[in-house]
């Protein structure tokens, strides 16, 4: 595609005028509600059950309220390796008993073994209720109340909701096994069919127990370590904060600290809210936070982001946002949500997961059923309790959820926070990065470095002319000449009438005549077409990659101002990474074609989309959709809404402590543009992560069902089976923690 043929609107010196608070067509600056849960509803961030919040427990942490579906999970999130150690103890005690199982059962075999009878060892006619059966029940009750209660609660709590899960088939073919066993050695006329004493399965029951718990105790382990993340975030934040109230010194939790309020750090200390310092001087390390490696230097003016580390100096601060409303609440936030959103891809493996268990019980019934026809009802009450147990449908529920998690935590590690699971999917499949370029691939501070006057005019009324128009402007070029204005002490004059003409400049009056600044189209509005030696000046500095402006009073041509950004030293790397994986770059910029090919030329972008309007840069990413191309936008977020909106993701850079405004559905905490490959090789990575999971869980229940109900697997082999195939899907998706970003070049 010629990129001269996208677009050929003016330059636009100016065009970060345009309205930062736009919003887009599915980006927004409030929190998305993922997931498409009604509001009365929310997601259990332990399980991923949706409760309602109306009748949920419920806790508060950093100003958010967390809701929970059972006592066990809230303890879990309350404190999780008390929770772990529950569990452990519970697995231990359900080991054990089956243990004794088969060393009661090992020391039958090696007594007849030796051609001695058990009976003859111990005087079992002398216990009338100690048969064998008995001395199975004694061991195996146990393992069946105490390391099944959990099982039991589950399927009350799923069947109170009128629901079906995974406890609901643990419980039924343990209890049948059991419960089967039980009649066998008490009341064994109830059956329809002789059955010997001996043939109980009391040992089945119990092994599946464990088994299960024990895959579950490796799945928690496991998903602690996966998920840690979020955790490492909720403890950046201190219990405690040093605050001033009427002129003394106080310490306060660090949830009651309030908007406004002076607050003291001191070296060593977690800062403890976002603000603004009023005195001292120190260095903080937010590398936590942001990714930046290095400690940062703050004195009074900066930016403080809370749950950051200051380092050897006091800091004073005044607190500008507290609880939820900080930087860090925001992070875990968008990280928590993401996690407990999930993709397009999972949606027919929740569709199965909807009818599976009543599918399983009727297959499970059925193979009962034309066993016990077919005259071999012990065969058939094995195939029944097989199928249950086998059968797994939380290998299916949690394909994409286990990767997600770790997904966007190990991206929340590296300062890169991915709005939701359909963000990941749409990721993985981009062709085109299109990089804004001032802020971006620049950074965004850009310098006075040419200012010439004109004859019948001087440097010092130019500058103080151009400073005057762009007072009060947010623009970096503003600041440019701004900066220029303090360092030579100009005094600046009272304008009126002041206009921002998009893709053009600036005008007002002083004086009572037009003033003016911008490009070659404003000039030639006022002064007529620009003199032939003026314009080959402009063309040598925007050669060297400045951005030039024409100064005027009414229609007479004062002077040329010129200014440059410096590229990031990153982005030409970025770019290369970019490239050698296949994905199309291109710059898009609103300076003129000469400028905007200057700077490309530095970071290595041979495709430049030059001379566009603020308000145009959303079309340019709509004509390259319409080409077929899936596109990421990246800017900084100034003039860049309408654009990250457009695009099929949009990626803000920059972001600082304000993340929860930002439009993008990928937002870079730092500055490095090298985090866009990382962003899109993690989403790859997790997509792929997320279809393995959902192959392998589809596989085994298709196999390992048919295979229990034909009467080929033995219940305890089956109890095993469904243990690993969740922790299957639970250590594939931890793998995912090994994803190291792509080599520097």
């Amino acid at each position: 595609m010629n990129p001269t043929a996208l677009s050929q609107k003016s330059s636009d010196p100016h065009g970060s005028h345009d309205n930062h608070n736009s919003h887009g067509n599915h980006n927004s600056h409030s929190l998305p509600s993922i997931g498409g849960k009604p509001s009365g509803m929310a997601k259990d961030p332990i399980c991923g059950m949706v409760v309602p919040k109306a009748t949920a427990l419920s806790l508060e942490r950093s100003g958010r309220s967390y809701y929970f579906c059972s006592q066990s999970c809230l303890q879990t999130f309350r404190n999780p390796d008390r929770e772990l150690r529950v569990m452990r103890r519970r697995v231990g005690f359900v080991i054990g008993g089956v243990l004794a199982l088969a060393l009661l059962r090992a020391g039958a075999f090696i007594a007849l073994a030796a051609g001695v009878s058990l009976m003859s060892w111990v005087p079992l006619e002398a216990l009338p209720w100690m048969s064998w059966g008995k001395w199975l029940f004694v061991l195996a009750t146990p393992v069946q109340i105490i390391g099944g209660w959990s099982f039991y609660a589950g399927a009350w709590a799923a069947l109170k909701r009128r629901a079906l899960n995974m406890d609901v088939l643990i419980a039924l073919g343990t209890s049948v096994a059991y419960f089967y066993s039980v009649v066998v050695v008490f009341a064994p006329t109830w059956l329809p069919v002789s059955v010997n004493e001996r043939d109980v399965y009391f040992e089945v029951s119990a092994v599946v127990i464990a088994f299960v718990l024990l895959g579950k105790y490796m799945e928690e382990i496991i998903k602690q370590r996966s998920s840690a993340a979020v955790r490492k975030l909720l403890d950046l934040q201190p219990a405690t904060a040093t605050v001033i109230r009427d002129g003394q010194e106080m310490t306060v939790p660090a949830g009651a600290i309030a908007i406004d309020e002076l607050v003291l750090v001191r070296p060593g200390e977690k800062i403890p809210a976002d603000g603004v310092v009023l005195d001292g001087s120190s260095t903080v390390d937010e590398s936590l936070l942001t990714g930046e490696s290095l400690p940062l230097t703050k004195t009074a003016g900066a930016e403080l982001i809370g749950g950051t580390v200051n380092g050897s100096g006091l800091l004073r601060f005044r607190a500008s946002r507290v609880g939820a409303d900080t930087a860090l609440a925001q992070i875990v936030q968008i990280v928590e949500e993401a996690q407990a959103s999930t993709a397009t891809v999972q949606r027919l493996a929740d569709q199965v997961t909807a009818w599976f268990v009543p599918a399983v019980v009727l297959i499970a019934v059925v193979a009962f059923g034309i066993w016990t026809l077919a005259g071999q009802f012990s065969s058939g009450l094995l195939a029944f309790i097989a199928v249950l147990v086998i059968s797994c449908p939380c290998a299916l529920g949690i394909a994409t959820p286990a990767a997600l998690m770790v997904g966007v935590g190990k991206a929340a590690e590296q300062g890169i926070l991915i709005r939701s699971g359909e963000v990941l999917e749409r990721a993985e499949s981009l062709t085109t990065v299109v990089f804004d370029k001032t802020g971006t691939l620049t950074q965004g501070k850009p310098v006075l470095t040419d200012l010439i006057a004109l004859p019948g005019s001087s440097e010092r009324e130019v500058l103080q002319l151009a400073g005057s128009l762009e007072h009060g402007s947010e623009h970096p070029l503003a600041a440019a000449i701004a900066a220029a204005v303090k360092t030579q002490g100009v005094t600046l004059l009272p304008i009126d009438h002041f206009e921002a003409r998009v893709g053009e400049g600036l005008t007002a009056t002083e004086g009572g005549e037009p003033i003016w600044l911008g490009n070659r189209h404003l000039a030639a509005r006022f002064a007529g077409e620009v003199p032939e030696a003026l314009q080959q000046q402009l063309g040598d500095l925007e050669l060297g990659g400045r951005t030039s402006m024409l100064l005027g009073r009414a229609t007479r041509l004062l002077g040329l101002i010129a200014v440059a950004d410096t590229v990031r030293p990153e982005a030409e790397q970025a770019v290369t990474l970019l490239r050698r994986r296949g994905v199309r770059v291109i710059m898009l910029s609103g300076d003129s074609r000469t400028t905007a090919e200057a700077i490309a030329a530095q970071v290595g972008i041979t495709e430049v989309i030059a001379e566009v309007r603020p308000a145009d840069k959303a079309g340019t990413i709509k004509t390259l959709q319409l080409a077929g191309q899936k596109v990421a936008m990246v800017g900084d977020g100034v003039n860049d809404t309408p654009a990250l909106a457009t695009a099929d993701i949009g990626i803000a850079i920059g972001s600082g402590s304000d993340v929860a405004k930002e439009a993008g559905d990928i937002i870079l905490i730092g500055n490095d543009v090298r985090l866009v490959m990382t962003a899109i090789g993690l989403s790859r990575a997790t997509m792929r992560k997320i279809r393995q999971n959902l192959f392998w869980a589809f596989f085994y229940n298709i196999i390992g069902i048919p295979i229990a109900a034909f009467g080929w697997l033995n219940p305890m082999i089956a109890g095993a089976a469904m243990a690993l195939s969740s922790l299957s899907v639970i250590v594939n998706s931890s793998l995912l923690r090994r994803f190291r970003a792509a080599p520097a070049v």
